[in-house]
């Protein structure tokens, strides 16, 4: 792959490169990255307070076990099934949008449509929130009751407590997180292909170019897209596992 996208037609050089990140090919990188961006910090930040909330949660007690089941079962959820179960709720004739409708609140009036940036935002929440749950539920799970009780002794108020405390312990975890859900948005292929075909995402350009759709001379160009591609989530990966290995340290600690 890397051959390709640095030799196009077996000749070195990176005009393959550079192409896949200009003219037509910017415009879904851009789309990419912003619906990547904003699907990461709203669903991490859902994720981190779903997280709080139920952390030290006692009743009832079948409520607990069912946020860990299906957050566990949604955030392995994607793909066709996804699109269409969101069609079904949401679509021009979902269930939810006649349901909205019969009250008098016309959500197609409003501009929604899944397959516009917002859209695709709400159908990657869920199952972005509950990864996001996943992530951090151990980090928050260990904030020990023991130190909110040193502090509060030692004079602390409660944002005290979480600025010097419980903050420097989260933020890894939570950076690492968000970084992940910035990831698994990007490199989505099958859910957003469904509800918007138009290929102005990366993933959608990197079938459009492979499956030959390319004046002569460019088959390489999807090699490039994919390489750009692999560049940018290892380095969210090295991040994030960086990040991780931060958080161990200082909940051993």
């Amino acid at each position: 792959m890397i051959g390709h996208a640095f030799a196009p037609n077996g000749v070195p050089g990176l005009g393959a490169m550079s192409e896949a990140v200009s003219g037509p090919f910017r415009s879904p990188f851009r789309n990419s990255i912003v619906l990547s961006a904003v699907t990461a910090v709203i669903g991490g930040a859902l994720g981190l307070l779903l997280a709080l909330a139920v952390k030290d949660l006692t009743r009832p007690r079948w409520l607990r076990p069912g946020i860990d089941a299906w957050c566990s079962v949604a955030s392995q959820l994607g793909g066709v099934p996804l699109a269409f179960a969101f069609v079904a709720a949401l679509g021009t004739q979902g269930v939810v949008t006649k349901a909205l409708d019969a009250i008098g609140i016309d959500l197609l009036g409003t501009g929604f449509s899944l397959s516009s940036l917002a859209g695709l935002v709400v159908v990657y929440l869920y199952f972005s929130i509950p990864l996001m749950f996943l992530v951090v539920m151990p980090a928050v799970a260990g904030l020990r009751e023991t130190w909110r009780e040193a502090a509060t002794l030692m004079g602390a108020s409660p944002w005290r407590y979480w600025r010097s405390v419980a903050a420097p312990l989260l933020v890894p975890p939570v950076l690492g997180g968000v970084l992940l859900l910035f990831i698994n948005a990007f490199s989505a292929y099958a859910t957003a292909y469904v509800l918007d075909s138009s290929g102005q995402l990366v993933p959608l350009q990197i079938r459009f170019v492979l499956q030959g759709n390319v004046i002569t001379g460019e088959q390489d160009l999807g090699y490039a897209l994919v390489t750009w591609t692999v560049a940018l989530l290892a380095v969210g990966l090295a991040v994030m596992t960086l990040l991780q290995r931060r958080a161990a340290r200082w909940a051993q600690a």
